[in-house]
């Protein structure tokens, strides 16, 4: 005996229906459509799927058969106009579709993710503190991922477009209540420091090795004092010359600590000091009284 029933569910599991897409944009002042990989369906989708023995949550394949391009989504709301959908701008972008473009939808059952690896294209995605957490929020508004992809994520006001490197366990997962570990591939564009080789060769290179040159000994004070009654100085001193006349360059500090700041004292040395200080006399000069003797 032929189960009929068992025949006529297997007809109606599948949901497959062509219609002109649109960006979210079209649809008003709705900036949380922008947000995610969902989708906006007409009310007729949702009777059709909902007398079909689909399983859920409901996923769909996305596809341009006149570009060969296709990509896998959720959908957020059925309350498009017969006929049309709307799609996030970057979806649009994935699929190279124009507005008023024909798509076909079908549903999908992927694969739950266990992995998933991003590259920014932008270099400035690394100034984000914590880059896993906010994906990690972003990912919400998503249904599933496919390879190759270009997401756009929002994060401060600014736009972050992260490329779907590798999905595990298939080209298109679901990440509906998942445990995906993820991975960042480097920014385009992005260089380890330290990767630049030398722009000078070995003839050119200068040499920055010890240099000593020899300066005029500094003589501190060294010019001529006048009195305010224009009368002459009674003692003569003579100017002392700084004895470390060597200037030495090109010798970088080995010392530096990140985070200091290092003073280079030019004063002399402590034994120079002390000997000056033994001969330095005070009071030396001839005292004078105002009164006749």
């Amino acid at each position: 005996m032929i189960n009929l029933g068992a025949f006529f569910s297997d007809i109606g599991n599948y949901f497959k229906s062509s219609y002109k897409c649109y960006s979210v944009s079209m649809m008003g002042d709705r900036d949380d459509l922008e947000k995610g990989g969902k989708i906006i369906m007409p009310t007729s989708a949702l009777d059709k799927l909902t007398r079909s023995n689909i399983m859920y949550p409901m996923l769909f394949k996305l596809s341009n058969t006149e570009m060969n391009r296709h990509t896998h989504c959720g959908v957020l709301e059925f309350v498009a106009e017969e006929g049309l959908v709307y799609l996030p701008y970057w979806m649009m972008k994935n699929l190279l579709l124009e507005e008023g473009t024909k798509i076909t939808v079908e549903n999908v059952n992927l694969p739950v993710a266990t992995f998933a690896k991003f590259q920014p294209q932008q270099i400035s995605f690394l100034d984000i503190t914590n880059p896993k957490a906010v994906l990690e929020n972003a990912l919400r508004n998503f249904a599933c991922l496919t390879l190759g992809d270009v997401l756009s994520i929002k994060y401060n006001d600014k736009n972050y477009d992260l490329c779907v490197l590798e999905t595990k366990p298939g080209n298109a997962v679901s990440i509906i209540e998942c445990d995906m570990n993820v991975e960042f591939a480097p920014p385009i564009g992005y260089e380890e420091p330290g990767s630049h080789q030398k722009m000078n060769t070995n003839e050119d290179e200068e040499d920055l090795t010890v240099d000593a040159v020899e300066v005029d000994p500094f003589m501190e004070f060294g010019g001529e004092g006048n009195r305010l009654d224009g009368k002459k100085r009674v003692s003569e001193t003579q100017a002392v010359p700084v004895t470390n006349n060597i200037i030495r360059r090109g010798i970088p500090n080995y010392d530096f600590k990140r985070r200091t700041i290092s003073f280079i004292r030019t004063g002399r040395r402590r034994n120079e000091i002390n000997d000056m200080k033994n001969k330095f006399e005070t009071f030396s000069g001839s005292g004078q009284t105002l009164g006749k003797k």
